[in-house]
């Protein structure tokens, strides 16, 4: 086990890594379909049908390494997350083992955003070029991507964003506290376990509701929606304790003050 004074610098780098990956997708994800987008290479007559795209190697191409990039993503995401190579990290990495799956999930997504081949002569499912679509489309788009973020930032905070990071792990263990997951109730650890991605239906809707859903975007969009879909297996009782842990929370908000209640 590395040295207390060690374990905070790396479990802080893996936090930065990581917060400025997000901010990096925001980025990719949003603002550049949504403000930027991706220059056509002439206008919707250049573009290809479906049928002609199977056959043109300019379009299978860039398609294809996309594909690569995203199961590269997809495989890291999915394989750190069993259960053999997350003890197997835990036996030489201790305590900094959520801190490496988060930094190589950084890294791997930072693989797809960067390396990332657009297809502007592809076809396109969708696309608001008349008026008045070409104004109201993108506006509508874009009031619903900020929603999905603050709605994303918000349940982060709620599910202890600085576990999820593991620096709760490192500052558990520095102050001799053991580990933050053995506090919590069995029912909280069903879920966790049945539930990897919290924020599902935000990141649903940022991945479709662009105006131009062209080639490379309906893939990436496709195959998140895939995995994301797979990664959930919530049941009733999963159900039952959520709707349960909101009703608390809502009752101690709705609480009075003590200088109210006197």
């Amino acid at each position: 086990m590395a040295p207390a004074l060690l374990l905070v610098p790396a479990a802080l780098a893996s936090f930065i890594l990581a917060f400025g990956t997000g901010v990096e997708f925001v980025r990719f994800a949003s603002l550049q379909p949504l403000l930027g987008g991706i220059p056509e290479s002439g206008g919707p007559d250049a573009r290809q049908g479906w049928l002609a795209a199977l056959q043109d190697r300019s379009i299978l191409a860039p398609l294809a390494w996309d594909l690569g990039l995203l199961l590269l993503f997809v495989g890291q995401h999915s394989l750190m997350a069993a259960e053999r190579v997350k003890a197997w990290t835990s036996r030489y990495f201790g305590v900094l083992q959520r801190s490496l799956y988060v930094a190589c999930t950084a890294l791997a997504l930072q693989l797809v955003m960067r390396y990332w081949e657009p297809v502007p002569r592809g076809p396109v499912l969708w696309e608001a070029r008349a008026e008045p679509w070409a104004t109201w489309v993108p506006l509508l788009c874009f009031v619903l991507h900020v929603i999905s973020w603050l709605l994303i930032f918000s349940i982060l905070l709620v599910f202890d964003y600085a576990e999820l990071m593991g620096l709760k792990q490192v500052y558990y263990h520095v102050l001799g506290l053991g580990e933050p997951l053995a506090l919590k109730s069995p029912r909280a650890l069903r879920l966790f376990s049945h539930l990897r991605h919290p924020v599902c239906v935000e990141l649903l809707t940022v991945l479709w509701v662009v105006p131009t859903l062209g080639t490379d975007r309906l893939l990436l969009a496709l195959l998140l929606t895939l995995y994301l879909g797979l990664a959930h297996g919530l049941d009733q009782q999963d159900l039952h304790y959520l709707r349960a842990q909101l009703q608390r929370k809502l009752h101690l908000l709705s609480r009075p003050q003590d200088g109210e209640a006197e």
